[in-house]
């Protein structure tokens, strides 16, 4: 499995430290510095089976520049949202775990690690 993470998120470093203890198999993908395609948030979000502004951090100071807020959320709007992610990839939400089963999980929550590690 795969884990996005930025460091000096507290929900990340909770994620990490619960599947150390568990003792998973997993790879980090610092997501600000390896910053993901669209192809590849596109397939994390099938993988996820969500849209792409429901994995968006519309608080962050970049997404009200942006004024994500007012922009639609339709099929004809999905690609923009999705090149918005992979341009500004703070607004990605996180962690995001993808296991092993060809599924993903956003982990803000012990209980959706263990759901990432069961699969």
């Amino acid at each position: 499995m795969e884990i996005w993470i930025n460091p000096a998120c507290s929900k990340c470093r909770s994620a990490l430290t619960l599947l150390d203890a568990e003792g998973a198999d997993y790879t980090v993908r610092r997501y600000l510095e390896d910053v993901p395609s669209e192809d590849e948030i596109r397939a994390v979000l099938g993988r996820l089976g969500l849209e792409p502004w429901d994995i968006t951090r519309t608080g962050e100071a970049v997404a009200k520049e942006l004024g994500l807020k007012e922009w639609a959320r339709d099929a004809g709007s999905r690609d923009r949202w999705i090149a918005a992610l992979a341009g500004h990839p703070k607004l990605i939400q996180r962690p995001i775990i993808t296991a092993d089963d060809g599924t993903a999980v956003v982990a803000r929550t012990d209980e959706a690690v263990r759901d990432a590690l069961s699969r």
